[in-house]
């Protein structure tokens, strides 16, 4: 498979043969100041071996040129050997030194080395970021992960910036405007792990401490970082007290001291994921720096990822899966201790668990549901394959997985395979097989049945409760039904529910038991009087679908809000609107819980997490018909719940966001306006730079924006936050021409950095604006290959996904989709799996819609 991509083949044959025992790369980027200077100077000394001398092999390389290329000291011509992603080498010897240089492209899409010069200041920063396949685009590498290596850098850059990588640096050389830094040798790591942070950035230094076993202290230097024009927002000290916590969390449970010896955050503009585990050099989309007030969801979300990327160091970064297939080895753990640490670190968020089980989930149910649905281990057959899996199974599925199978094998037996997994395989690579190993070994259970039902098959499966009762509403029988492609081995909580005293809905019994097979009797309920609710997977300890007899229903259509148990809520919130999305729940009769029972919502996240599904099931799963009447109920209900929240409080906040989303009608909209202008006032509620901009987005999209309005507002918010905001109000006007400017924008040229790719396509299509953005439909499937080829896959992937045309819910969308893949089965497999999944939504919508019709 030649070009750009790299097959599981290609990667195995090389690492048959090779193995790599250094890197020495230096980086010249004293040109990135200059915005005309398109590329930087790239030298890579690679030093491997071979166990097949005269054997032929390749290193990875993106670049715009290659200067030279030499090996063992005989130099070789770029023209001949360098294909534009590939320099061939043949005649190896048992022990080999290349020595490439190279010009390669400052990136304005994040990948490789991104460059980004602050509108607030002038000042440039650049970063790194490689995962799964881009260090070519920087260095010449041998572009897998099992293939390790220790690596030095050198990078000379501009004299008054600071630069950061993996390791400490030993020394920093000035000569005249610029500075050379020198870091020390990593320990062996993959080359997608490696990183390189440079620039002015403002910095905030602590430090951490640790006795160890042996009797000897463990220091690790700690710092956190971000552009100086956001220092002012920089809550460094949180931010240092997260990472403190979650270093003694992991040294407790791992048993492992961290190998990587200093532990840098930092905060870098315009990043494409949430954050790289970079060991040593951890890199974080900067808005986790909050320019303006949040909800306390924000803080815990920051903490987790923060959590989440230190669990890496162990789980990812000291043991990496061999090839894209394990990648769950390291995503699933990572996302579960994200989790698990927030509660057992003794950080200040509690709710981990409860945001696990209403938003990390829903993104797994919504993933396995897709006719592209693949197994926690995939078969991840090439780079764009795994570029893909990144996915809600791969993250939130695995998780839960991972989650049951703590309780299936004890929490001490998991904890103990996972200090011995350290031990045994600390700076290699490995499979799914070394660590099942050794939890069998730690267990003395057998997994590999475990492992074929829950790891090696795809789905979700759905647990209905069946009840019979007799006259006098006692329970003669109750069975839990399940469905699914596998049915599969649940251990299961199930909680019955009553009201008390005071009206609430509280559980008065629990019963824990293995749910296998289709029909499992739960025998020990057999007599009891029949409650109000029955809740299977009460306290979450499975990852499935939950269903509900037709009395519990009904208890929850009067009373989910009486539910006074944060988990238990969050679960039939998550319960009801798979039934929604799953066509078995009128998505009106969704939207009336939402407005009769969010105001009650005590849990922040949970209370975001419903705004954003009430508004995808007016605007996706709502007989069109009711769709108008449907977005006048949430835009009341939001300006009701406004005025009715605590002032200047979370709740406050969040229904303020949400009239700003939902905003449709002449009330909503001058209310808006007078906020915006100081004529109208909510008690307690701060008008700052980020509800501004979400208040200019509502009469943006509604056409009571101009543009001079928006400019004048973009020159008080001169920021990066502030132009991708003002970018997707421009975009958002309902205007055929404010349309054809965002579309040209993306479409007819590569000029836009990722973050403004990302503000045009998400002011394209506001939900009211159906018949404006409806003849884009053809063109969008008439350019998905060209697209697909010329782009870098970050970008095209936001392409394809973002310009779907998935609010034109009708037949003739779902015609052109089909008719797009029976045309096209020769076309990238990781581009059909984006239009398939698209095409999968769409048909989900009609059938909501029917359902809604009824």
């Amino acid at each position: 498979m030649p070009g750009k991509n790299l097959s599981r083949e290609e990667a195995r044959q090389r690492a048959d043969i090779l193995a790599v025992d250094s890197y020495r790369v230096h980086l010249d980027v004293s040109s990135a100041p200059d915005p005309a200077a398109a590329t930087f100077r790239s030298s890579t000394t690679l030093t491997f071996r071979c166990s097949r001398p005269g054997a032929g092999t390749f290193v990875d390389l993106l670049a715009r040129a290659v200067r030279s290329v030499r090996l063992n000291g005989r130099d070789l011509d770029p023209a001949v050997v360098f294909d534009g992603s590939r320099i061939a080498l043949d005649g190896l010897a048992a022990e080999n030194v290349l020595v490439v240089e190279a010009d390669c492209a400052y990136s304005r899409t994040g990948e490789g080395l991104h460059r980004f010069t602050d509108p607030a200041d002038g000042e440039t920063y650049l970063y790194t970021h490689y995962e799964p396949a881009d260090a070519r685009r920087v260095f010449a590498d041998f572009e897998q992960p099992d293939l390790k290596a220790p690596f030095s850098f050198t990078v000379t850059a501009p004299a008054a910036w600071d630069v950061w990588s993996n390791a400490v640096h030993e020394q920093v050389k000035d000569e005249d405007a610029v500075r050379t830094w020198e870091f020390a040798p990593t320990r062996p790591i993959s080359t997608y792990l490696t990183a390189v942070v440079a620039g002015p950035y403002h910095v905030e230094r602590d430090h951490y401490s640790r006795e160890l076993a042996d009797g000897s202290t463990l220091e690790i230097p700690l710092s956190a970082l971000c552009r100086r024009s956001l220092a002012r927002y920089f809550d460094a000290d949180e931010i240092l007290t997260v990472t403190k916590q979650g270093l003694d969390f992991f040294h407790e449970e791992f048993g492992y001291p961290y190998p990587f010896g200093k532990y840098d955050q930092a905060f870098v503009p315009e990043y494409n994921i949430g954050a790289m585990e970079n060991p040593g050099c951890v890199t974080f989309r900067e808005e986790f720096i909050f320019r303006s007030k949040v909800t306390e969801a924000a803080y815990e979300g920051r903490a987790n990822v923060i959590l989440h990327e230190m669990a890496h160091m162990w789980f990812g970064d000291l043991v990496t899966m061999r090839w894209w297939d394990d990648l769950w080895l390291k995503e699933s753990f990572a996302d579960f201790m994200g989790s698990y640490a927030l509660t057992g670190a003794g950080t200040q968020y509690r709710s981990g668990w409860v945001t696990f089980a209403n938003q990390r989930k829903a993104w797994a149910y919504r993933q396995d549901q897709f006719p592209t649905t693949h197994p926690i281990t995939a078969d991840i057959r090439d780079l764009e394959d795994a570029k893909l899996n990144f996915d809600g199974i791969t993250y939130a599925k695995g998780a839960a997985v991972l989650k049951q199978l703590v309780a299936y094998v004890g929490r001490d037996a998991f904890f103990e395979g996972a200090r011995l997994y350290f031990e045994r395989h600390a700076f290699g690579n490995t499979v799914l097989g070394d660590l099942l190993g050794i939890l069998e070994e730690t267990s003395g259970r057998d997994l590999r049945t475990w492992a074929r039902a829950w790891l090696q098959t795809a789905g979700v499966n759905s647990l209905t409760p069946q009840l019979t009762v007799d006259a006098e509403g006692r329970i003669t029988e109750l069975a839990v039904l399940q469905d699914g492609a596998t049915l599969r081995p649940h251990r299961v909580a199930i909680g019955l529910y009553d009201r008390d005293a005071d009206g609430a809905l509280v559980r008065t019994d629990r019963i824990e038991l293995d749910v296998t097979g289709a029909r499992t009797v739960v025998a020990e309920l057999a007599g009891r009087a029949r409650p109000a609710l029955v809740l299977l997977n009460d306290d979450d300890l499975t990852y499935c679908k939950i269903r509900f007899d037709a009395e519990s229903l009904e208890t929850l259509r009067t009373g989910l809000g009486d539910l006074t148990d944060d988990l238990a809520r969050a679960l039939t919130w998550s319960a009801v609107w798979n039934l929604t999305r799953d066509g078995l729940m009128p998505a009106r009769d969704y939207v009336a819980l939402v407005l009769r029972f969010a105001g009650q919502e005590s849990n922040i996240g949970v209370l975001q997490s419903l705004h954003q599904q009430a508004k995808g099931a007016v605007d996706l799963y709502a007989d069109p018909a009711w769709r108008a009447e449907g977005g006048r109920l949430l835009a009341d209900g939001a300006l009701r719940e406004l005025r009715a929240a605590e002032p200047g409080g979370d709740h406050q906040l969040a229904w303020a966001r949400y009239l700003a989303q939902t905003a449709n009608g002449s009330e909503h909209l001058r209310l808006v306006r007078g906020l915006l202008a100081g004529t109208a006032r909510i008690d307690g509620l701060e008008i700052d730079q980020e509800l501004r901009w979400s208040f200019w987005l509502a009469l943006s999209a509604a056409g009571e924006a101009d543009e001079q309005e928006l400019a004048a507002e973009f020159t008080a918010d001169n920021t990066a936050g502030g132009r991708r905001q003002y970018t997707q109000c421009l975009a958002a006007r309902p205007t055929a021409e404010a349309k054809a400017a965002a579309w040209s924008a993306v479409i007819d040229s590569d000029e836009l950095p990722n973050a403004l790719v990302e503000a045009q396509i998400a002011g394209f299509a506001p939900a009211g604006q159906r018949e404006l953005t409806a003849p884009y439909a053809p063109r969008y499937f008439e350019l998905l290959e060209r697209v697909w080829s010329e782009r870098t896959i970050e970008i095209a992937m936001r392409i394809v996904g973002g310009f779907f045309p998935r609010l034109q819910t009708g037949p003739q969308t779902l015609a052109a989709a089909d008719a797009w893949l029976t045309g096209h089965p020769d076309a990238a497999p990781a581009l059909r799996r984006l239009v398939l999944e698209c095409r999968d939504e769409l048909a989900r919508a009609l059938r909501a819609q029917a359902c809604d019709r009824l």
